[in-house]
């Protein structure tokens, strides 16, 4: 099986670099063999992907594409923490946030843009725990937001 980084490139992905807090708490911590990673936001290249609720401004396909995005930023942040990509084990949980329009209530299928990218870059130690809520707003208007834990080495 081949290396989550060597996954990475086969998917035509590079890791990005860790998006910078909205306030006052920090991408990701670690502690023993675990990294906590904050809410990620779909931000690109320095810009949000999409804002508005999901099931009104956001479709479901372009929502649960910025998940993935999510996903992906969630993912820098962890290796950043575990002091590179390779010293992620397992991908514990994921909790992901939906804005959502009223009556919208599609948000695991949102939540699995990042389930799947966890799956594509890591197999099996991507299968992981997850939660997926529907919330009224989040920040910035951004239509979804993903947290993980992840076990390091």
């Amino acid at each position: 099986m081949s290396s989550p980084e060597e996954r990475l490139k086969e998917l035509g992905l590079t890791l990005p670099e860790v998006v910078k807090p909205l306030a006052s708490y920090v991408p990701a911590v670690r502690t023993g063999d675990h990294v906590y990673v904050s809410g990620q936001i779909p931000m690109e290249n320095g810009k949000l992907g999409a804002t508005g609720k999901v099931g009104a401004e956001v479709t479901l396909e372009e929502a649960k594409r910025q998940a993935r995005v999510c996903a992906l930023n969630g993912i820098a942040a962890a290796a950043q923490a575990a002091g590179g990509l390779g010293n992620i084990v397992r991908i514990v949980k994921v909790v992901g946030f939906v804005a959502s329009a009223p009556g919208f209530t599609d948000q695991p299928k949102v939540v699995n843009g990042a389930s799947e990218l966890f799956g594509e870059v890591f197999g099996d130690a991507g299968i992981h725990a997850r939660s997926a809520v529907g919330v009224a707003a989040l920040p910035l208007d951004v239509p979804v937001e993903v947290e993980l834990i992840a076990e390091v080495r």
